[in-house]
C-alpha cells in the first residue's frame, strides 16, 4: 500500500550514488573493528580452550567477510520481493524454534542452537528478524484498519507473543522480552489503538514478572540487579553478587580517558567471563577508554538516526515498518547491552550488534543492513 503522493519501485538494484553513504559505513566500521576487539578478547581464552590464539579470531573474521557480502547481495534485492515471502519465512523460523527444543544442542543448560558438526545455528536470530518482516507486512496490510482489535490487533498479537512464548521456554528469557518490546513499539509506530497496546503491555508486564521468578537463576538476577554491587550476608558466607558487572566495571575504570592500549586488557583473562561476547563493549572501554566507548555509542548514533530517516522516507507503508522494525532491533540490542555492561540494566546475555563474537547474530545482522540500505536506495532514487 503505497504512502499517498508516492509509488512503488519494481527495480531492487541499488546504483553507487543512493547507497545511504553514512548508515553502511557505521556498520561496517563497527564491522572492521569488531575483529582487533574480538582478537583482544577472545586470544588468551581460545589459546588456553583450543591451544591457538587466533583460532576464534579466525572464525570471527571468516563471518565479518561474509557478512559484507551478504549485505551487498540483500542491498539488491527490492524488499518488496521480501513480502510474499514472510509468512512461509516466519513458519520456517517457527519449525526452527520447535525443533531446537526437541533436538537442539544443550549449552549452559538451554537449548537455544541447532548443531551441524562444528557449526551451531541459533533460530531465534532468524525468528526475530521473520517476525520483524512480517509484522511489517501485516501493518502495511491493515492500515485502513488497523486500531481494530480483533481484524487487526490481536492477529498481529498472536505472530508475536507464539514467537516470544518458544523463545522463553528455550530458555531464552531476555530475547523473548526483547522481542515483546520490538513488536509493541513496531504496534506503536504503526498505527495500532494506544488503549490495546497499553492494555497488553500491563498483563505481559505482571506475567514477564511470573514468569520471571519461576526459575531461580531469573530471580537471583532480579535480585542481584536490586543489590547491585552490594554484599549478601547469608547464614554460610559472604558473597559478592552481579561478579560480572564488578569486573566490567573495573574494566572501564581501568581504561579512563584513553584506554591501555589494543591488546592491553587485565580483566579479559579469566576474570569477565564472556569477555568477548556479550560483554565485549566493557573490554573495548578498558582497551581504548572513554574515548573508544564514545566512537562506538556515536556509530550506533548514526545508524539509529539513518535508520528512522530511511523509514520516514520510505516509498510506501511496507517499507516504512519494515525499516522501523530493523532500526528498533539494532537500537534495542546496543542500548541493553550497553546498559547491563553499565550496570543500568540487569544481567542478560544480548549480544552488542555487529561487534559481539558469534555468528547467527552477525550474518543475520547484516541481512537486515542489507535490506535497510534497499529502503533507503529505493527512497533516494524515488525523491
Amino acid at each position: 500500500m503505497p504512502l499517498p503522493g508516492t509509488t512503488t519501485s519494481s527495480k531492487g538494484l541499488v546504483g553507487r550514488s543512493h547507497i545511504d553513504w553514512l548508515l553502511f559505513l557505521a556498520a561496517a566500521s563497527l564491522m572492521l573493528f569488531s575483529v582487533a576487539f574480538v582478537y583482544s578478547a577472545s586470544a588468551y581464552f581460545a589459546d588456553v580452550k583450543f591451544g591457538s590464539p587466533e583460532r576464534m579470531f579466525i572464525g570471527h573474521t571468516l563471518r565479518v567477510l561474509a557478512s559484507f557480502i551478504i549485505i551487498i547481495l540483500f542491498a539488491r534485492i527490492d524488499y518488496h520481493s521480501l513480502q510474499r515471502h514472510s509468512k512461509p519465512l516466519l513458519f520456517f523460523a517457527l519449525g526452527c524454534l520447535v525443533f531446537v527444543l526437541a533436538a537442539g544442542t544443550t549449552i549452559k543448560g538451554a537449548k537455544r542452537w541447532i548443531g551441524f558438526g562444528s557449526l551451531s545455528f541459533q533460530p531465534a536470530e532468524l525468528a526475530k528478524f521473520a517476525l520483524v518482516l512480517h509484522v511489517a507486512r501485516l501493518l502495511a496490510e491493515k492500515q485502513s484498519y488497523i486500531k481494530d482489535l480483533q481484524r487487526a490487533f490481536l492477529p498481529i498479537l498472536f505472530w508475536i507473543s507464539i514467537v516470544a512464548a518458544l523463545i522463553a521456554v528455550q530458555p531464552n528469557f531476555s530475547t523473548a522480552v526483547v522481542i515483546v518490546a520490538l513488536g509493541v513499539l513496531m504496534l506503536f509506530i504503526g498505527n495500532a489503538h494506544i488503549l490495546h497496546i497499553v492494555a497488553f503491555l500491563a498483563i505481559g508486564f505482571l506475567g514477564g514478572i511470573a514468569y520471571g521468578m519461576t526459575e531461580e537463576y531469573r530471580a537471583q538476577r532480579i535480585t542481584d540487579f536490586l543489590h547491585q554491587l552490594s554484599t549478601i550476608f547469608d547464614a554460610d558466607n559472604i558473597r559478592h553478587v552481579n561478579y560480572q558487572l564488578q569486573q566490567a566495571l573495573l574494566a572501564f575504570g581501568n581504561g579512563g580517558l584513553l584506554g591501555m592500549g589494543p591488546g592491553q586488557s587485565r580483566q579479559r583473562d579469566w576474570f569477565l567471563p564472556e569477555s568477548y561476547g556479550d560483554f565485549i563493549f566493557s573490554i573495548i572501554g578498558e582497551e581504548y577508554g572513554f574515548i573508544g566507548v564514545t566512537l562506538i555509542v556515536l556509530a550506533f548514533t548514526v545508524i539509529v538516526w539513518r535508520g528512522f530517516v530511511t523509514a520516514r522516507r520510505a516509498p510506501d507503508y511496507f517499507g516504512r515498518f519494515l525499516a522501523s522494525g530493523i532500526t528498533i532491533t539494532f537500537a534495542l540490542y546496543a542500548f541493553i547491552n550497553m546498559g547491563v555492561t553499565t550496570g543500568i540494566l540487569p544481567t542478560t546475555g544480548l549480544p552488542l550488534p555487529f561487534i559481539s563474537y558469534g555468528g547467527t547474530a552477525i550474518l543475520f545482522s547484516a541481512a537486515a543492513l542489507g535490506i535497510l540500505l534497499n529502503i533507503s536506495a529505493q527512497a533516494r532514487k524515488q525523491a
